[in-house]
């Protein structure tokens, strides 16, 4: 099952905070995590892992469908790599 952010509103309101705030607290992260990315900044979380921006180079690709030759122009992407703590807890260990 995938948590959705309508979830994660739901699960902070449940903690006390109204609706409202919830969803605005909501909100106002993800934009401050989008924007760090988009500036090209790494986004680290302690306990839970670290968001970072990585360039891709341009390459030759080939579309399956049409088995075409392509160009792959350069880009960039967000990876994510958890943090200890949190490997050792998804895998069954004590944290």
């Amino acid at each position: 099952m995938t948590l959705t952010k309508t979830e994660i509103v739901n699960k902070i309101h449940e903690m006390g905070i109204t609706k409202k705030d919830a969803t605005d607290a909501t909100e106002s992260l993800i934009e401050i995590i989008k924007g760090t990315l988009s500036k090209g900044d790494d986004v680290l979380v302690s306990g839970f892992g670290k968001f970072c921006v990585k360039e891709k180079q341009s390459r030759r690709g080939r579309n399956p469908a049409t088995g075409e030759d392509l160009v792959l122009k350069k880009r960039k992407v967000v990876t994510f790599r958890c943090s200890g703590k949190l490997r050792k807890r998804i895998n069954g260990g004590e944290e």
